[in-house]
């Protein structure tokens, strides 16, 4: 995940800081020379990195912090709070103009994943009860109309195309065919190339110059760290971006661009992509990421993704079962398919306080939940209902069916067991107190 490294080093860095009862300027200074290193490992660019850790050391000298009581965690707020101001502050939200649609001309280089997050923002504009329409302005990459039509196919929204018409020509058409139709919001999917050339900037520039889109936004690889950073001071200096989607935030990204992207070329980062599936497109919120950095865990984006992705009603009958010991092997599939929705299990855990930097030590794997699933499925009703019954040749059969070892079967079997039993004594002790406290009432 994005940040490990970063967050693993900072952890410690403040362990040291924490452990002191008071601290001297040589401690500041040391602990920012680690910071400052910890920084530029990260890939962040040289001079933020310096600047950062000036601005952090010139606060944590103050009189304020060296005679407060937790000088140490007075200095992990100050870092906290100039991440925060680093990546922008507060999320930036899309500009609107007065009156629809809403273009956003999405420029980037190829490979960056353009088409696929044109896509995810139009899932996303969906979801909150907009009308996008996706446009088909890359006319050179081989299939990209054909990829963005499947995409737009999978998640319900139309694709304006001209096939090989001139791109600034079908930009022009897509936004009367919006107004036209009622679309409140046009996403442009325009050409990108292996690296940057006067013939791409020329189109952009021109397809900009022709519809005056409300949003350009540069689609920029996250794996590229300080790279992305120069692609994004290239394509604003051109085309004065008004934003950027950081893709593969999920990957094994140090986290450089992340930092450094604002202070850059001044403009923020409106969405990042944690995944691949459609619905891994968040808003940026810079206060949750310099919290996640820091190993605080970010608990409101963990709530919006879960709010988000997870079907409530199918929560509230499992919380019943639970409640009635009737929680069974068939619901126990169900869960896992509602946690693979939130993502990989380190992603999620890495939203919890306190679990970031200790995120490597855990020993994870989300092909277990994979393969507890094809197990489960490989059951069959009456076995899902009453595992009791499932014997040696059963096993058998249910590691073949499922390509597993005989071992894996009894390693789930032990495991739902040991659910079943702690389901049970809590709620043994709930009854407990519920007559407890109705003899109290009755003594009244």
């Amino acid at each position: 995940m994005a940040f490990e490294g970063l967050t693993e080093k900072l952890s410690s860095v403040f362990k040291k800081l924490k452990s002191k009862g008071k601290l001297t300027e040589n401690d500041v200074n040391e602990a920012m020379r680690e910071v400052r290193l910890a920084l530029l490992e990260a890939d962040v660019n040289y001079k933020i990195a310096k600047d950062f850790t000036n601005k952090v050391k010139q606060q944590a000298i103050g009189q304020q912090v060296m005679e407060s009581l937790t000088p140490g965690q007075m200095v992990v707020k100050i870092v906290n709070d100039e991440l925060t101001k680093l990546m922008g502050e507060s999320e930036s939200k899309l500009n609107k103009p007065a009156k629809p649609p809403c273009v956003i001309m999405l420029c980037g280089l190829q490979g960056s994943g353009k088409t696929t997050h044109a896509a995810k923002l139009a899932k996303m504009l969906k979801k909150r009860g907009s009308r996008p329409l996706l446009v088909a302005c890359d006319i050179y990459r081989p299939a990209a109309i054909d990829q963005l039509k499947v995409l737009a196919s999978g998640i319900g929204v139309p694709v304006f195309e001209m096939g090989e018409e001139n791109p600034v020509i079908i930009s022009e058409r897509a936004v009367s065919h919006a107004k036209d139709h009622g679309n409140d919001y046009v996403i442009i999917d325009t050409a990108g190339r292996l690296h940057i050339d006067e013939k791409l900037m020329d189109e952009l520039e021109n397809i900009k110059s022709k519809i005056s889109p409300s949003e350009i936004l540069l689609v920029a690889d996250a794996m590229t760290g300080q790279d992305a950073v120069k692609v994004a001071e290239a394509f604003n200096s051109k085309l004065d971006i008004s934003g950027v989607i950081l893709t593969k935030l999920d990957g094994d990204t140090r986290g450089g661009a992340a930092l450094s992207i604002r202070a850059v070329t001044g403009k923020p980062i409106k969405f990042v992509g944690t995944g691949e599936k459609m619905d891994d497109l968040e808003v940026f919120h810079p206060n949750r990421m310099a919290s996640r950095i820091l190993g605080m865990g970010d608990v409101l984006s963990l709530i919006e993704d879960a709010e988000a992705k997870i079907d409530f009603k199918n929560a509230e009958k499992m919380a019943k079962k639970f409640k009635e010991n009737s929680f069974d092997l068939g619901d126990f599939a169900e869960q896992i398919i509602q946690i693979k929705k939130l993502g990989p299990i380190k992603s999620i855990l890495s939203k919890f306080p306190g679990v970031g930097s200790k995120i490597n030590d855990l020993d994870l794997d989300d092909k277990i939940l994979d393969r507890n699933l094809a197990m489960i499925l490989s059951m069959t009703e009456a076995e899902k209902r009453k595992p009791s019954i499932i014997n040696p040749s059963r096993k058998i059969r249910i590691a073949k069916g499922s390509g597993v070892k005989v071992e894996d079967v009894n390693k789930l079997l032990r495991g739902f067991e040991q659910i079943s039993k702690t389901m049970k004594q809590f709620n043994g002790i709930k009854k407990k107190k519920s007559s407890f406290l109705g003899f109290k009432g009755f003594m009244r």
